[in-house]
Order: structure tokens, then C-alpha cells, then sequence
């Protein structure tokens, strides 16, 4: 069976998308989104990945809906070291496409993509209060390994 969703590079075309994602309060309580978000955010959101995606320091993947394309969330390799073999991991999904299955799979195809890679540790950072998105990790085989202080 297709997925019903899947990942593609995070481009300019997705610059809306992580705007509207941006603005949406649950995204700010749980991500490094600065509160409020400055003008163009998300279309300076996408720019950084595009950067990392050139020098090698990160990618963004747009979650995309697999029958009609729609914009979905933002799958990303918020940090990624190749020589170390290590990779920050992150998952944030539209209000609108939550609660079917959408950070579960894209969270399984990143991982998936990290592990291709050849990478050896592949880290999430969930605000403790964001239970889903730790029910989402535990899902995909994520292990809790404690609590970052004062970061």
C-alpha cells in the first residue's frame, strides 16, 4: 500500500505552508518559531533550509498530501553532521492534518532517510508538554533519554 503521504525538498513553493505554520500557536509553544513570527517568516524559514541543503548543515522536507499535493507540515533535519554521524530530527504538522497519521509517517520516512545516510544518532527535542508529539516519537521506536535543562 502508498503512503498516503510523502516527502519532498522544502522550496520556495512551501513558503506559504510554514508561514500559515508559523502563525499557528501550538507550532510556537513547541518549536524555536520566534514569537510573534517577523514578517516573511516562513518564506525565510524555507530559505535557511534551502542554504543547509547547499552547505550541507540541514534539509526540509514539505509533507505533502499524496493524491492532491496539498502542504501538509514540515519534516526537517534541523541539524545534521555528517562526519559525527549525528542528526537533530523534527516534525511539525498543519492543524488541519493532525490526528491522521501524518507525523507518524513522516517521522518513519526522515528517519528512514537518516538511517540511508548512514547515520548513527538521530535525536528529536519535544517540549515535554507536547505529549502527541512524544506518543509520535515513542511510535517510530524513539527512546526517551532525559531532559535538556536551560537550553
Amino acid at each position: 500500500m502508498t503512503a498516503p503521504f510523502r516527502l519532498e525538498p522544502l522550496t520556495a513553493e512551501h513558503a506559504d505552508g510554514m508561514e500559515a505554520l508559523a502563525q499557528d500557536p501550538d507550532v510556537q509553544r513547541n518549536t524555536y518559531v520566534p514569537v510573534p513570527p517577523p514578517p516573511g517568516f516562513g518564506r525565510s524559514w524555507v530559505e535557511r533550509y534551502e542554504e543547509g541543503r547547499a552547505d550541507g548543515s540541514r534539509e526540509g522536507f514539505a509533507i505533502v498530501d499524496a493524491e492532491n499535493g496539498s502542504f501538509l507540515g514540515l519534516a526537517a533535519v534541523v541539524r545534521l553532521d555528517d562526519e559525527a554521524r549525528e542528526v537533530e530530527l523534527g516534525y511539525i504538522v498543519a492543524r488541519e492534518a493532525r490526528g491522521r497519521g501524518v507525523a507518524t509517517v513522516a517521522l518513519q520516512m526522515v528517519t528512514e532517510w537518516g538511517f540511508e545516510r548512514g547515520l548513527e544518532r538521530l535525536e528529536l527535542r519535544i517540549n515535554l508538554d507536547n505529549e502527541a508529539s512524544m506518543r509520535v516519537a515513542e511510535r517510530c521506536g524513539y527512546v526517551r533519554e532525559g531532559t535538556l535543562r536551560s537550553v
